[in-house]
């Protein structure tokens, strides 16, 4: 987040008022209606980027009970990441796709797509992740208190924390049995010289 973006209620209203067509049910098999891959096309193309076919495949659902929820969060990602302040600015396909697919999975994970647009702290979380996974935070506030924020808000974020430190918490304990195993082979080497 080392970059000042738009202003945090520009992107709350704009998710307040995602259309209709970004709400439907993403097409899965037979059912739903919205083809996430062609809406992610757009997207990109919107964005400068020459999306490939290996690219979308991963925005066509195969199996309904995964992929419903995964990509209703891609089309709402989709529809931020298409806001004029992002277009201005210009985004890569390497930029843009692990948000749309990585995040998305994260957040749906964690949260049902609607609870975005109808929980103002989800609507909050889902606005600052998407700010943060293109290293931008909102218009006034530092990159302490963006990530301060971000973290209080989102379990993804919480998770992610949780899961550092206890990988940092495995290591540290790694090192001090080093340490301890290297101190008793000192000892025993002295204690055998003498």
């Amino acid at each position: 987040m080392t970059h000042e973006g738009p202003p945090l209620e520009t992107l709350l209203h704009r998710l307040a008022e995602t259309p209709a067509e970004f709400l439907d049910e993403p097409k899965i098999g037979s059912k739903g209606r919205v083809h996430v891959d062609s809406v992610v096309a757009d997207l990109l193309r919107l964005h400068g980027a020459a999306p490939t076919p290996s690219e979308m495949a991963a925005f066509t659902g195969k199996d309904a009970s995964r992929d419903r929820n995964r990509l209703a969060v891609t089309l709402l990602l989709t529809w931020l990441a298409a806001d004029e302040w992002f277009i201005k600015h210009r985004f890569s396909a390497g930029t843009l796709l692990p948000l749309l697919e990585g995040t998305a999975r994260d957040l749906a994970e964690q949260t049902v797509a609607h609870a975005f647009l109808t929980d103002p702290d989800r609507s909050e979380e889902i606005t600052r992740i998407t700010l943060a996974r293109l290293d931008f935070r909102p218009e006034g506030e530092s990159p302490a208190q963006a990530q301060d924020r971000l973290t209080s808000l989102s379990a993804t974020e919480r998770s992610r924390v949780i899961a550092a430190a206890r990988a940092a918490e495995l290591r540290a304990r790694a090192i001090r049995e080093a340490l301890a195993k290297k101190a008793a082979e000192e000892s025993a080497d002295k204690y055998t010289r003498e």
